[in-house]
């Protein structure tokens, strides 16, 4: 096998070379008493920690058998989609089951959300399904995501395998004196009782469960304060989901594969794999060797066994392969002949704005019943900037009892027009829904000035006294709302004055027009009005989107100046206040002294 491995390796894919001498670093880099046994495998002698802080000896699959096909030299990028003309070549591996691809997708969003610094790519996960189970043997799953037969690993008796006796009395391998891996992420039992999460909201943890075992490989692979965007600690990472170097080359290998491109492809309809770490694959040139003839060419009768033979031991399962094709009754998903919209036609958000109606779609059989338990994808498509709440572009939604899914709420961003949300069903190709939603620009339906001093200036001066506003729709604060101030002579003007109070641009020229928008808390702040020679009224107009507008009166008239006294009036120029005509004090009308 490793022959074969390494012959493999050489036909292209240099990803390998690089993660086998990031192993070897990594070797040398462990804690003091660590070791690397023959395989390039580490052990510790560190057994203090508790799992969930720990590489575990046994890794999460107890070092079980894989898949060790390497993907295609070629990997469609841009994902191919019909008539484009693009070459396909490695088109068939590079497509993920709907629902797998889904449950790794979601997992990732979890990991971002509560572990941000661990960096959890989905094609990390998409790369471990790959080597352990082969994306859930293609696909195979029901609308819960739950594998539609158990998959199970060899029972790890220490007969080619770790001897890991039985840890959980069967309850999820069915085995009560070996331990197995199971399901498709392939997790032993004493790891999943630790690591075992409930991905898709059922209230269980299932390791048969894809969304179920995703998140917890995102959560064992996140443990010890790794970040997966740093090479050692992604090496560290992989080796303790399966402690071999091999391993490590082949889960990098469709790790890179799957980042340069890959695609959804309906459920079941998935490539499995058949190269497995625990046989070796016979070389062309071997095939060709005569066969040995049997000492006895007598058929054995039914029920004997030829004379000295001994009882075979039963093969090994292969990780992911059922002993029997079963047998299964279509599922609800099989069952949806189309969706239909099951909410209202339109939708309309202000930028910036969640859409307060919500999309939702029902799932119908031809005969037009409703189903049940279907996972409904919907999906944002183009150039756009509004996403689901929580900012992602895909968000899956199952059924209820009346066979109808409602998506998450749309958060509109900030590019206006018209957004696309097509609906599906995850895993069939039926008719679907397209939903329509119209972001319209941010408003205001409210403008008013914050101050009432009045706004005059001098002749060929500047105002004193700046100019500020607020806006608000529905009573709330407007942000981020465009204005458009204008200086005009009436209130029916239409242009701006060609004189007048006037704004500078950045050259100092004067412009009676200005163009702003609103800050955080819904305000309008102007810049410095400055006046011409003109002496008189005039109006300054501000109008946000929306419609909401206000004028502020502009007074331009030069300084009071003191008045001149009129002789008319003017008690000293008065001649009955004359001292020398007042007869009370003529001298010759004197009284004698």
């Amino acid at each position: 096998m490793a022959a074969q491995f390494g012959r493999r390796l050489r036909k292209g894919v240099t990803t390998t070379a690089v993660a086998a001498a990031a192993v070897a670093a990594l070797a040398a880099s462990q804690a003091p008493g660590a070791t690397t046994d023959s395989a390039g495998g580490q052990t510790t002698s560190d057994a203090t920690s508790t799992p969930d802080e720990a590489t575990d000896g046994d890794g999460a699959t107890g070092d079980s058998p894989y898949y060790t096909d390497l993907p295609p030299l070629n990997s469609p990028n841009p994902s191919p989609s019909a008539g484009t003309g693009i070459d396909t070549s490695g088109v068939t591996e590079a497509g993920i089951p709907a629902t797998v691809l889904d449950a790794y997708k979601q997992a990732e969003a979890t990991l971002r959300e509560k572990k941000p610094g661990c960096n959890l790519p989905w094609q990390l996960l998409a790369a471990i399904g790959k080597v352990e189970s082969g994306q859930a043997r293609g696909g195979r799953v029901d609308a819960d995501g739950t594998t539609l037969s158990p998959i199970l690993g060899p029972q790890l008796d220490g007969n080619g395998f770790a001897l890991i006796k039985d840890t959980d009395d069967g309850a999820y391998d069915g085995n009560s004196t070996y331990d197995q891996a199971v399901g498709p992420m392939q997790f032993i039992p004493s790891t999943w009782a630790w690591a075992g999460r409930d991905g898709n909201g059922d209230g269980r943890e299932d390791p048969n469960n894809i969304y179920d075992a995703a998140l917890a490989a995102g959560h064992y692979l996140c443990r010890n304060g790794w970040d997966l965007s740093v090479q050692d600690d992604l090496d560290r990472a992989i080796l303790s989901y399966n402690n071999s170097t091999e391993y490590l080359n082949t889960v990098m290998s469709w790790l890179e594969y799957y980042r340069r491109g890959t695609h959804e492809i309906p459920d079941g309809t998935g490539t499995l794999p058949t190269d497995r770490s625990d046989r070796v694959t016979v070389p062309p040139s071997a095939s060709a060797a005569p066969k040995p003839k049997p000492e006895h060419s007598t058929t054995p009768k039914p029920g004997t066994k030829p004379p000295g033979s001994s009882p075979s031991p039963k093969p090994p399962t292969a990780p992911g392969t059922p002993t029997t094709p079963p047998t299964t009754p279509p599922t609800p998903t099989d069952t949806v002949d189309h969706l239909e919209n099951a909410g209202v036609a339109q939708f309309t958000a202000m930028a910036g704005d969640t859409f307060t109606e919500r999309m939702s779609a029902r799932a119908e059989t031809d005969a037009g019943r409703t189903v049940a338990k279907v996972r409904i994808r919907f999906t944002i498509a183009g150039d756009t900037d509004t996403t689901f709440t929580g900012g992602e572009r895909v968000a899956t939604v199952m059924t209820d009892s009346s066979g109808v899914a409602v998506a998450p709420a749309l958060q509109a961003g900030e590019q206006t027009g018209t957004v696309t949300v097509q609906a599906g069903v995850a895993g069939r190709t039926v008719k679907g829904v397209a939903y329509k939603a119209t972001v319209t620009e941010r408003a205001a339906d409210s403008l008013v000035r914050t101050g009432d001093t009045p706004l005059t200036c001098t002749p060929g001066g500047a105002f004193a006294d700046a100019v500020e506003l607020k806006a608000t729709y529905r009573g709330e604060a407007a942000d981020k709302v465009a204005a458009t101030a204008m200086i005009v002579d009436s209130v029916l003007a239409g242009t701006p004055s060609d004189k007048g109070p006037y704004f500078k641009d950045a050259d100092g020229n004067a412009v009676r027009t200005w163009s702003l928008t609103t800050d955080a808390n819904g305000l309008l702040k102007l810049p410095q009005l400055y006046a011409d020679d003109t002496e008189g009224t005039f109006l300054l107009r501000v109008t946000t989107t929306g419609g909401a507008t206000t004028t502020v009166a502009l007074t331009v008239k030069k300084a009071d100046e003191p008045e001149t006294p009129d002789p008319s009036t003017d008690p000293s120029t008065d001649p009955s206040t004359d001292p020398s005509t007042d007869p009370s004090t003529d001298p010759s009308e004197s009284p004698a002294a």
